[in-house]
């Protein structure tokens, strides 16, 4: 299905509303004046993110369980799909993460193509294709091959780490950093990522709607520098102003023992940490920058990212009066 750009009186839907991505999108697309919808499991957290005198409406559902998706859909022209499962509590969880995202993305797009959805947006992970792959990596890519199959035509864009207030990945570095002047950390930290502000991932995705000539393509996202993860959480240090990490590298320290680690001095449960810290294999940077040829906009330093994402921060290591 060809596209046809995005009119005023089309409203698009928000699937995964109240996360990370999601609760942050809904005020950058009502400045756009877009009619929303959002898919929520419990209206009570819905609530919150209702801006005064926005055309938003909110419809109950759940992905995984099959239900409230035609409501959802109907009239719809654009679907934001930003539903993901990083694991449970703990390990033991982490084997039904990937199959609850597979049969949520199944049936959302069973229900997408009875519909007359015209796009599907999708945000997924950077990350070679290949056996290697993790198992949180190796996911994302198999959502959005499913995302890609049916009759609305799919915009999957594939970041990194993204570095925001709440974000798992960036909370994770944030508590480590600052709580952790000497780390004993697995060898992988050595891999190279491409880190980007989640305003910027924002500027994107509000792009990508706005811009149909975006339709059916995938486009890799990332910020203007390159670290690897030791020199990231360095250079995270020189920005809030603490001394120099001493960081010890063993080849022995499993994702597994590395995610108990994590667990102990940071509040990313283990079932969260582990699938994040298992794809630290996985080198994570953009093999081309074909997007900013349709979206434009001004990439945030690191450095810029960093500041923003503490300065909303309200509790936590480093935070004035925690």
């Amino acid at each position: 299905m060809t596209p046809h750009a995005l009119n005023p009186s089309d409203r698009v839907l928000i699937v995964g509303a109240t996360g990370f991505v999601g609760r942050r999108l809904i005020p950058e697309l009502v400045k756009k004046n877009v009619k929303l919808r959002l898919l929520v499991r419990d209206l009570a957290r819905a609530a919150p993110l209702l801006v005064k005198g926005a055309d938003i409406e909110v419809v109950q559902g759940d992905l995984v369980a099959n239900a409230g998706l035609a409501e959802a859909l109907r009239g719809i022209h654009t679907v934001y799909y930003l539903v993901h499962s990083m694991g449970g509590k703990t390990l033991f969880k982490n084997e039904e993460y990937a199959e609850k995202d597979r049969q949520a993305a199944k049936n959302f797009m069973a229900a997408a193509d009875a519909s007359s959805l015209q796009r599907v947006i999708y945000l997924g992970g950077l990350g070679e294709t290949g056996d290697d792959l993790s198992e949180h990596l190796r996911s994302r890519a198999e959502i959005a091959k499913i995302l890609s199959s049916g009759k609305p035509s799919a915009t999957v864009l594939r970041s990194a780490v993204i570095i925001g207030a709440g974000g798992a990945s960036y909370e994770m570095l944030r508590y480590l950093v600052e709580r952790l002047p000497i780390m004993i950390t697995p060898k992988w930290v050595e891999t190279r990522i491409q880190p980007i502000a989640i305003q910027d991932v924002l500027a994107y995705l509000v792009g990508c709607l706005l811009t149909p000539e975006t339709a059916g393509q995938e486009f890799d996202i990332g910020g203007d520098e390159i670290f690897t993860y030791v020199e990231m959480m360095q250079k995270y240090a020189e920005v809030r102003g603490l001394a120099k990490r001493f960081i010890i590298r063993v080849p022995v320290l499993t994702p597994m023992l590395s995610a108990y680690w994590v667990d102990l001095v940071t509040p990313i449960p283990s079932g969260i940490a582990h699938p994040l810290i298992e794809g630290l294999r996985n080198e994570v940077v953009c093999k081309d920058n074909r997007i900013d040829q349709y979206v434009h906009i001004t990439k945030t330093s690191f450095k810029d990212s960093v500041l923003t994402a503490f300065s909303e921060e309200t509790d936590g290591p480093g935070v004035t009066g925690f």
